[in-house]
């Protein structure tokens, strides 16, 4: 049985072969995964012809300045909520000149709640389509472990996602057994 960096490493190659087969241009942001996810992408070779860029915004005030997220959808929600996911996804993409963006937002081991217990990720999806128009999704997830382990399950699932986006699926629809 593969680890989840190999599974990880794996679904950075297949989307990198989807992204370039169909022309497509990614971005993320990332706040839990401290830029694991574009760590990941820009391990694969050529991925410059598909990836443009991505910003890691771990403080309140980087989702505002650098994305655009609004504060008030912070104040309501939460920094870790589907809101603000789908936020970041949305200001990654307008901020870029990707297509599609993945934007992560969680609660690592040394955090927690009971509204967002450790482990939860809240991941986000944005499609720009050719008349410039954005559309989200966003789900979330509850992974266990250390917080290796729910950084890479997150960038997993955050990948996973993409990939299905770009394949004509949902991320929300998509099987995950981190749900």
């Amino acid at each position: 049985m593969s680890t989840l960096l190999e599974q990880a490493e794996l679904a950075a190659d297949l989307l990198g072969a989807a992204a370039h087969e169909n022309g497509r241009i990614v971005c993320t942001a990332e706040s839990l995964t401290g830029g694991m996810v574009s760590e990941l992408i820009t391990s694969v070779a050529g991925s410059s012809a598909w990836f443009d860029r991505g910003y890691v915004t771990y403080q309140i005030s980087g989702k505002e300045e650098m994305i655009d997220v609004p504060a008030e959808v912070i104040a309501e929600f939460g920094v870790v909520s589907e809101p603000v996911a789908e936020a970041m996804a949305r200001g990654a993409l307008a901020c870029s000149h990707a297509d599609l963006s993945v934007a992560l937002t969680g609660v690592g081991p040394s955090g927690g709640t009971a509204q967002t217990p450790v482990g939860t990720v809240c991941i986000g999806w944005a499609e720009r389509d050719p008349s410039g128009a954005i559309a989200t999704s966003v789900r979330t997830i509850h992974v266990t472990g250390d917080r290796r382990t729910v950084r890479l399950a997150a960038s997993l699932t955050a990948l996973q996602g993409l990939i299905a986006l770009i394949r004509g699926g949902d991320p929300m629809r998509m099987p995950s057994p981190f749900d």
